[in-house]
């Protein structure tokens, strides 16, 4: 949720859902052919954090937790090279599948925030990268979805500078 202080600068309160405390997040450690590239992931929404923590908890057998920061958006974007997608669209399904296809379509950005392809359009995605759906019917398909959020940091001292740890809480 987008909150303002000293009037001016635009800071939103963002959340990682994990099995550990992430005081010190290092985008170098994310997984190659993730939606928006290796980064670090976080969300404007803290449902989506928990069922990413949850997720994450039951593939390692830990405890979810939801790591909480403030991130000085509005200064990030002036800085670094960001790319933000507003739907899932024609030029949103073309990165994914990029992203997936390990082509690095990321590289060119320090941030970007867009949908998520999550298990509500993995499947169109799937089809539409294995030639059995026209881009066309796999955006028909898309446009039934509201898409979730997600945000990812590329760039280790953007991230450093305009992304601020707050706490952490075990997600229940």
């Amino acid at each position: 949720m987008p909150y303002y202080m000293g009037g001016q600068t635009m800071k939103v309160e963002v959340y990682h859902g994990a099995t550990e405390i992430v005081d010190k997040p290092i985008c170098a450690l994310g997984r190659d052919n993730l939606d928006f590239g290796k980064g670090f992931y976080i969300t404007d929404i803290k449902d989506q954090a928990l069922k990413w923590s949850i997720l994450t908890a039951q593939k390692r057998k830990g405890q979810p937790i939801i790591n909480r920061y403030i991130l000085h958006k509005e200064a990030l974007m002036e800085e670094a090279k960001c790319k933000i997608f507003k739907a899932y669209d024609e030029e949103w399904l073309d990165f994914i599948v990029a992203s997936r296809k390990g082509l690095n379509p990321s590289a060119q950005y320090d941030f970007i925030e867009g949908g998520v392809a999550d298990d509500r359009v993995i499947d169109t995605i799937n089809l539409y990268m294995s030639g059995l759906m026209s881009s066309d019917v796999a955006l028909q398909r898309l446009a039934l979805h509201q898409p979730n959020n997600q945000m990812c940091l590329l760039n280790q001292s953007l991230t450093d500078k305009y992304l601020v740890y707050e706490g952490a809480e075990a997600a229940e």
